[in-house]
């Protein structure tokens, strides 16, 4: 039977409840979601992650968001912190990859295999400071060197990437957390600009749709529309496995059981809870149901895509991209 068709966050702490264990093992997503505030050390945070398959009874997706900059779950002192990704795109490729390994390398250790990152988005002059110095760049040619660089340094830590925020966010001006952006801009400068990376990453296994309205395109957000998940199958030419981004952001209208279904609706393969308890997980469960074939293709070719890490040195690769990114500072 297939899985549910949902990524859950709803832990409340740093170990998994009995109530909590309970409802995922009834519930069965498809992964988890971690947060800062299910993180204390790495043996604690080792014991979270196995509770959560155990749960279940398989080897489930655990992602987390471990961009840099204020998005980072797992810091110091028992991970490492990192600047904000726009901060060092000028070091270039390489530097880029060994830090998305690092991170790769550091996530693998204590039992999460999937990263929210990289931030394919077009920064811009006017790109809402939630969002601005999480990006890559400022034209949609670098950031797609740099985000190849970035998905594959945590490919190569056994780590999945999740490009995100389809089909591009760059051009906000409202923070989705809050409220609904709007887009205005004309479907050719939005080919070019915003779809381009994303179609440049296309081969990617998963991806992260964003709470974002394209005038030009539809009046309905994209995680929640039809044509704009069409447009990235499409157009942008992504078959990998697309999850919305988080559903308890205001962004949405509706509850976040019909935000759920509407996605799912829309083409999304998984609905993406991130926070809140059991008893507002449920309905989203329900409303979210379970995989869809199309949906478990894609999630077996992602799943096909994690695999061991490759043996790495982390002292030496540290030293590395010290030393590329020593200019920046």
């Amino acid at each position: 039977m297939a899985a549910n068709a949902t990524i859950l966050g709803g832990i409340a702490g740093t170990h998994l409840t009995a109530a909590e264990r309970d409802f995922f093992r009834a519930a069965d997503p498809w992964g988890f979601i971690l947060f800062g505030r299910n993180v204390d050390n790495p043996d604690q945070l080792r014991r979270l992650t196995g509770d959560l398959r155990d749960a279940l009874g398989r080897d489930a997706v655990i992602t987390v968001d471990q961009e840099g900059g204020r998005v980072q779950r797992l810091r110091g002192p028992h991970w490492s912190d990192w600047p904000a990704p726009l901060d060092q795109a000028g070091a270039g490729p390489r530097a880029m990859w060994l830090r998305y390994h690092l991170i790769g390398w550091e996530l693998r250790a204590v039992g999460i295999d999937s990263n929210c990152a990289p931030t394919l988005d077009v920064a811009q002059a006017d790109t809402h400071p939630f969002l601005r110095n999480r990006c890559l760049g400022t034209d949609p040619a670098s950031v797609a060197t740099l985000g190849r660089a970035a998905a594959e340094g945590m490919l190569a830590a056994g780590v999945l990437p999740v490009m995100k925020h389809m089909p591009g966010h760059g051009r906000a001006v409202a923070d989705s957390h809050h409220d609904l952006p709007t887009v205005t801009a004309s479907e050719p400068d939005l080919d070019t600009m915003d779809f381009a990376p994303f179609r440049a990453l296309n081969d990617l296994p998963m991806g992260m749709t964003a709470h974002i309205r394209f005038t030009a395109l539809d009046d309905a957000p994209a995680t929640a529309s039809p044509r704009m998940i069409a447009l990235i199958r499409d157009r942008i030419g992504f078959d990998g496995l697309l999850m919305t981004d988080d559903i308890t952001m205001n962004a949405l209208s509706g509850s976040e059981a019909e935000r759920a279904a509407a996605s799912i609706a829309a083409g999304c393969d998984l609905v993406l809870h991130c926070n809140g308890t059991v008893a507002s997980m449920e309905p989203v469960v329900a409303a979210a149901g379970s995989l869809t074939p199309a949906a478990q293709r894609r999630a077996d070719a992602a799943l096909a895509q994690r695999r061991a890490p490759q043996d790495s040195d982390p002292a030496t690769l540290m030293a590395e991209w010290t030393a590329l990114t020593a200019t920046l500072a």
